[in-house]
This record gives C-alpha cells, sequence and structure tokens, in this order.
C-alpha cells in the first residue's frame, strides 16, 4: 500500500467513512476504465457511502424496535383472508399517514393477520429509516406499571412512547386491563401522542366493547377513543382464522363454540 492509500484510509478512518475505505479503489479504476468524470466518479463514491449508512441504520432501527419476526404485505394472503381490504392496505403503504400523524386501528376476530399487516406497515417504515415501535399491549401495560413502580414513568414515557415517530400497539383486549390504575396508563400513552405521532393498533375487539379492556370505565374509553379516532384509517378485516386454515382441512378445527367457550 503506498502512502496515498494510507492518507486516503486514515481520512476515512477519521471521518467515519467505512464503505468509502472499502470500495473506493474499485470504483476509481471502474470510473477510470469507462472514462468517467471526476463528477461522476465522486458521485459514485457517495451514494456507496450513503447506502451503506443507510444500511446500518436500518440495522440499528430493526434491532431496537421490536419486532417479532418480519412480515411484508406481499407475503399477505388475500386469497384466504377475502375481508381483507387490499387496495385500503396498499394505499397505507405510501406511509403519508405518518407525516400527517394519523393512526391505524385493525379490528378483526382472531387469526385474520392484524398482526400481520402491522408487522408489514412497521417494516416499511424500517425501509425509509424511521424509528418505530412495536409492542404488544400486554407487555406495554406490565412495562407502564413498573416505571411508575420505580418513579420514571416520565422517562419511560419520553423514551419509549414519544420518541418512535411510530408506534404499534399489537393485540389490545386480548388481555383486559382490570384495574383501574392500569386502564389510565394506557390512556397516557394514546393522550400523550395524539398529535404528536402515529399509532397503529389491532384488536379483535369492536368498538362498542372496547371499554371491558379497560377496566369498564366507558368514560375513560370514550375519551381514549376519541384521541385514537380523530385522525384514523379504520382496516376492518373479517374472515376465518389463517392459523386455522390447515386444521379445518384435517376436521380437527375447534368449533365456534369451543373456540368461544
Amino acid at each position: 500500500m503506498n502512502l496515498q492509500s494510507q492518507r486516503i484510509l486514515h481520512a476515512c478512518d477519521v471521518l467515519k467513512l467505512p464503505a468509502i475505505a472499502t470500495e473506493w479503489l474499485a470504483i476509481a479504476d471502474r470510473s477510470a476504465a469507462q472514462g468517467n468524470t471526476f463528477a461522476d466518479f465522486l458521485d459514485n463514491l457517495l451514494q456507496v457511502e450513503l447506502e451503506a449508512r443507510m444500511l446500518r441504520t436500518r440495522e440499528v432501527l430493526l434491532k431496537m424496535a421490536g419486532l417479532p419476526a418480519i412480515k411484508h404485505l406481499d407475503d399477505f394472503d388475500f386469497r384466504f383472508a377475502i375481508g381483507a381490504p387490499r387496495k385500503q392496505l396498499q394505499e397505507l403503504t405510501s406511509l403519508a399517514f405518518i407525516e400527517r400523524t394519523e393512526n391505524i386501528i385493525l379490528l378483526g376476530p382472531s387469526g385474520v393477520g392484524k398482526s400481520h399487516l402491522a408487522i408489514a406497515l412497521a417494516y416499511s417504515v424500517i425501509m425509509r429509516g424511521i424509528k418505530f415501535r412495536f409492542i404488544t399491549a400486554a407487555d406495554l401495560m406490565l412495562q407502564l406499571a413498573t416505571a411508575k413502580k420505580q418513579e420514571r414513568l416520565d422517562t419511560y414515557l419520553k423514551r419509549s412512547v414519544l420518541s418512535p415517530k411510530l408506534l404499534v400497539i399489537d393485540e389490545i383486549g386480548y388481555l383486559p386491563f382490570g384495574r383501574e390504575e392500569e386502564a389510565n396508563l394506557f390512556f397516557n400513552v394514546i393522550a400523550k401522542r395524539y398529535e404528536q405521532g402515529s399509532v397503529i393498533v389491532t384488536s379483535n375487539l369492536p368498538f362498542s366493547q372496547w371499554s371491558t379492556a379497560f377496566a369498564d370505565d366507558q368514560t375513560l374509553t370514550a375519551a381514549l377513543l376519541d384521541r385514537l379516532l380523530h385522525y384514523a384509517h379504520i382496516v376492518q378485516i373479517s374472515g376465518n382464522s389463517y392459523r386455522l386454515k390447515g386444521k379445518k382441512s384435517v376436521g380437527i378445527a375447534p368449533t365456534m363454540e369451543q373456540a368461544t367457550s
């Protein structure tokens, strides 16, 4: 390695340009062979670094986001989930709702793909380099209660609730918040996010039954829904459980009475 190459690598190290340090010589040789201008060479060099930096950003965001899996809208079986509004969901992938701080509420019975769709939308957010967080309603409640007990609720709300541009709360209603304190903590999350950042929530309950998930507090539930629905896209999904698709074909899926008992 000659002295000039050493100086370039040192400069890249100081300026934190690892992709340029690795790729500059190959790009220089390719540019010379193709007769590119210096501007073309510089443009190609900077694009390599920008792409590498975006990849690192995505990796960090994905690690911090808490996604249970990676899902894509293209993988969603619209042929089976005939009750899923495909056009509406595809429009939401533009992510314009985030810039307008609008919410998305995915409603439908268990197993119709609400979580899949929420994860797919969230993953597309990562591809744009946008910070988000995914959490189940039950885990959120546990973390809120712990933070309050440890007298760090304000810090938790700032870091985990207000910091992400998108907050995804999965499975509202599966495990009800039986105490008034828990319902109030959850309301605090929605109130803090109101007009400050987008929220995606999934629930197996129609809005008329949401109070059952919040300690049967009709007043609190109405106030929560008022903020959540003010700027919201409601995605209503109907159909049978995808998780029971294979079982039904061999006749071992539970009957409706068994599933609800």
